[in-house]
């Protein structure tokens, strides 16, 4: 069952919810999504859908992102391959969320799901573990991310099939171990991650 009854959505406060999605993938950015809405004005039907991005079927995720869209504020930023190498998967995150949450232009609180708050904000922030089944905000912020960068690294995998990137979009699969072992990185492989596979 969805973690989000409408019927207490005036017990869900208006904040700023951001999420990632890709962090532990082998390959392509990290992507992130802010969302700012008052549950109380969201339609029920929505509130009732959002959940953890992980839970959801595709088919559902892709039907709540342009209803997500069209009824709140959506922002998102991303931690390319080369930003991830160069500063670490965990800060290349942090960033591309300050980035988010700016974009926003809103001066309203910010919950951000794991353990980690975004330093350097003017708002105030807190990190919330669970929070996309805890904050519909997070969870419609890990919808949007979601969506997103599956959708770019299924994208990706037309010119790059080896990987099977449409059915993996870059976590570490047993075919996508496989590609690495045949071919190689590719431009989008993560060098900090990969080199510990001995590729």
């Amino acid at each position: 069952m969805p973690p989000f009854d409408p019927a207490r959505a005036a017990d869900y406060p208006a904040v700023i919810g951001c999420d990632e999605v890709g962090r532990g993938a082998l390959c392509g950015p990290v992507v992130v999504a802010a969302v700012w809405f008052d549950p109380t004005a969201l339609p029920s039907e929505i509130l009732g859908r959002l959940d953890d991005s992980k839970r959801l079927k595709p088919v559902h995720r892709e039907a709540l992102v342009p209803l997500i869209r069209a009824h709140a504020r959506v922002a998102v930023a991303a931690g390319s391959r080369a930003l991830v190498d160069r500063i670490n998967v965990r800060a290349a995150t942090l960033d591309a969320m300050a980035r988010a949450v700016a974009r926003l232009g809103l001066d309203a609180p910010v919950m951000v799901d794991g353990r980690d708050a975004i330093p350097g904000l003017d708002a105030e922030c807190r990190a919330v573990i669970g929070g996309d089944r805890l904050v519909p905000q997070i969870a419609a912020a890990s919808i949007v991310a979601k969506c997103l960068r599956d959708g770019l690294m299924r994208a990706l995998a037309r010119r790059h099939p080896d990987y099977a990137w449409d059915r993996n979009v870059g976590y570490g699969t047993a075919a996508h171990l496989d590609g690495l072992a045949r071919i190689g990185r590719s431009p989008h492989h993560r060098l900090s991650f990969t080199r510990s596979l001995g590729v």
